[in-house]
C-alpha cells in the first residue's frame, strides 16, 4: 500500500474532528458507549475520506514535453603557448629538489 500524501492526511484528520464534534453535539449522548460508537464512526469516515482523496497521476506520454537529448561534442584544444613539461623522477625521494 502506498504512503498517504499530505493532502490525504489533512482531509482525513479534519473529517474525523468535524464529524466527531458534529455527532456528539447532535446526538447529545452522555454515555461512554455512545461516545465510543461516535468515535469509531468518525474514525471510519475519516479513513474513507482519506483513501478516496484523488491522487495526482502522471501526465500521459502525449501531453509530456518532448525529451531533449544532448550530444557530446569534443571541445577544441586550446594552445596558450605555455607548455608544461613533466619529468618523471622515479626512485627519488619526494623531499629532494
Amino acid at each position: 500500500m502506498p504512503r498517504p500524501t499530505a493532502a490525504q492526511l489533512v482531509y482525513g484528520t479534519v473529517t474525523v474532528v468535524i464529524a466527531t464534534l458534529a455527532m456528539l453535539l447532535l446526538s447529545q449522548t452522555r454515555t461512554g458507549l455512545g461516545v465510543a460508537v461516535i468515535t469509531v464512526a468518525a474514525l471510519g469516515l475519516g479513513l474513507l475520506v482519506a483513501v478516496t482523496v484523488p491522487v495526482p497521476r502522471p501526465a500521459p506520454a502525449a501531453a509530456r514535453a518532448p525529451e531533449v537529448r544532448a550530444e557530446r561534442v569534443p571541445l577544441p584544444r586550446v594552445h596558450t603557448g605555455a607548455e608544461v613539461r613533466i619529468e618523471s623522477r622515479v626512485g627519488e625521494h619526494s623531499l629532494r629538489n
